[in-house]
């Protein structure tokens, strides 16, 4: 009789973020542990009219530094120019070569995005009205979901397969997941995944204004972003993104790479009430489970708590339903008041928040959160980062579309 083949280990060997508050672990980092928002006025596009100018915007981001002038930036959209420089410092974080990744080919690459393309599409639209039809840049290109996982694809020059997943914000976290599960089948050695959006431009600022949908303290930006706090008006739109490096348990060994993480569990469900993120209270079920984590192992809540009034409160009951009594003595922070929500990129850039909690044994703090919400009442974190050991996280995400998502993730302590 044939014994079954044991399931793999998915672990994360290195990670690369661009954020509204830095480019890079260090300083993404530094400036979660602060506190230090990265949200100001858009200057990316023309807002002036909008109710909403405010925005999270990747700062003295140099695209051809990443294309290595193989590709022009302007041919490509944003979302696709950082998800290649990410990609870029995940694998230098990792320690890989193009070599290496030859060695272990094929390789899998899988990104989450929401609204990627918008932005080229909407320069080449005014670039017709203003100069004619036929000045029109290849915008099939340019902005097709894919795009991102492609052009990434040819950089490497390695034997790849790819794959996107337009799942609104969830679709970061998603990517990553669904990578894990393919290392865990054994189908590739090495992956990488995360989420990338670059959504400030005037037509999806307006939309999003439309619905109601965005922060209105255009006053103090900074302050804007204000998880499970009393006074919080609506979420900050922002660009970004996260990508990791996964690998097999036993490829990272082989090669002396100690891992951040290792991914344990996922979960995901579309909201199952009028609700908005009513689904949350089933990932979480799911992921626990699908982990073989119980609740009482899970030590740290990373919360998508994206300055919402309902779903910072919804979420709140979920956790709530879950933990019960232990709900209160668990920290459960939200790192959007620094980040702003970069939509797709928003679960990946949870999961390097996690990998560096692992890593510093400190948990990030829910920025602006200072008026206690009645109806919000856990342990958010405030005011300062804590000093913790943490060894196992949950993270949470939602997306526009009803869509939700939760992962598992464990510290690895050493080879």
């Amino acid at each position: 009789m044939l014994k079954a083949r044991q399931q793999k280990r998915a672990v994360i060997t290195g990670i690369g973020v661009l954020a509204a508050n830095g480019i890079g672990k260090d300083e993404f980092w530094s400036s979660l542990v602060a506190g230090r928002s990265g949200i100001g006025p858009i200057t990316l596009c023309d807002v002036s009219e909008l109710p909403c100018r405010i925005a999270g915007e990747v700062k003295d981001f140099q695209p051809g530094k990443y294309l290595n002038g193989r590709f022009k930036a302007k041919r490509l959209s944003r979302n696709v120019q950082l998800a290649v420089a990410a990609t870029r410092l995940a694998l230098e974080d990792a320690g890989l070569d193009q070599a290496a990744l030859r060695q272990a080919a094929p390789i899998q690459i899988e990104i989450g995005i929401s609204m990627g393309g918008f932005d080229f599409i909407e320069r080449q639209i005014r670039r017709i009205v203003a100069k004619g039809m036929n000045t029109m840049l290849p915008t099939v290109v340019g902005c097709i979901h894919i795009a991102a996982a492609s052009t990434i694809a040819d950089l490497l020059e390695v034997p790849a397969r790819i794959d996107t997943l337009s799942n609104s914000c969830t679709g970061g976290l998603d990517a990553i997941a669904e990578a894990a599960e393919l290392i865990r089948a054994g189908i590739v050695e090495i992956a990488l995944a995360g989420g990338s959006d670059a959504p400030i431009e005037t037509s999806l600022m307006s939309g999003f204004c439309a619905a109601r949908m965005l922060s209105l303290h255009n006053a103090d930006p900074a302050k804007a972003s204000r998880p499970f706090d009393l006074h919080r008006d609506g979420g900050v739109l922002a660009e970004g993104c996260g990508m990791v490096v996964l690998e097999s348990w036993d490829h990272a060994v082989a090669r002396g790479c100690q891992p951040y993480l290792e991914i344990l569990g996922y979960g995901t469900a579309r909201d199952s009430t009028a609700e908005y993120g009513s689904g949350l209270l089933l990932t979480m079920q799911q992921s626990l489970a699908n982990a073989g984590t119980a609740p009482g192992e899970i030590d740290y809540i990373s919360a998508h708590g994206p300055s919402d009034v309902v779903i910072d409160r919804v979420e709140t009951d979920a956790v709530k339903r879950i933990f019960n009594a232990r709900a209160y003595r668990l920290p459960v922070s939200s790192i959007k008041g620094v980040t702003g929500n970069p939509l797709a990129a928003a679960g990946a850039l949870q999961v390097v928040a996690c990998a560096l909690t692992f890593r510093n044994s400190i948990i990030p703090p829910t920025a602006n959160y200072e008026t206690p919400d009645p109806l919000c009442d856990l342990d958010y974190v405030p005011a300062r980062a804590r000093r913790a050991n943490v060894t196992c996280a949950l993270i949470n995400a939602h997306g526009i579309g009803c869509i939700n998502s939760s992962l598992v993730v464990k510290k690895i302590t050493r080879l």
